[in-house]
């Protein structure tokens, strides 16, 4: 995906059994677990494009999360902070070939961030 595109967007649950079937008899979605992320059933809509993650509801992660892709975690992020965002969550490590991150924009909406592809 091009830097700026919306790559992913996590869903907080309490269920996730049943919030999978919830979402999969709603809107079509295939949702399955994929090796090496047990316990985070991705979904991907029918158009095979959009897609994310059904992740477990705590008291930091409340409400559905977008992650944007981008060239350069460490770039954004820092034109983020210059232009009045904070930090969440600096770059981490998805797999080898791929990290997330998370700031808060100046209105307090989390924002999440993607650099790199994953074979999930």
């Amino acid at each position: 995906m091009a830097h700026g595109d919306i790559t992913h967007i996590d869903i907080p649950v309490t269920d996730l059994a049943k919030a999978s079937t919830f979402y999969s008899t709603l809107f079509g979605w295939q949702i399955a677990e994929v090796p090496g992320f047990e316990g985070y059933p991705m979904w991907q809509a029918p158009n095979k494009i959009s897609g994310g993650g059904l992740a477990p509801r705590d008291d930091s992660f409340t409400q559905p999360r977008s992650y944007v892709e981008v060239d350069s975690i460490d770039d954004t992020l820092a034109l983020a902070v210059a232009n009045g965002a904070e930090v969440v969550m600096g770059k981490n490590p998805i797999d080898e070939t791929s990290w997330w991150a998370f700031f808060r924009d100046p209105d307090g909406n989390v924002i999440g961030l993607h650099e790199g592809s994953t074979q999930a």
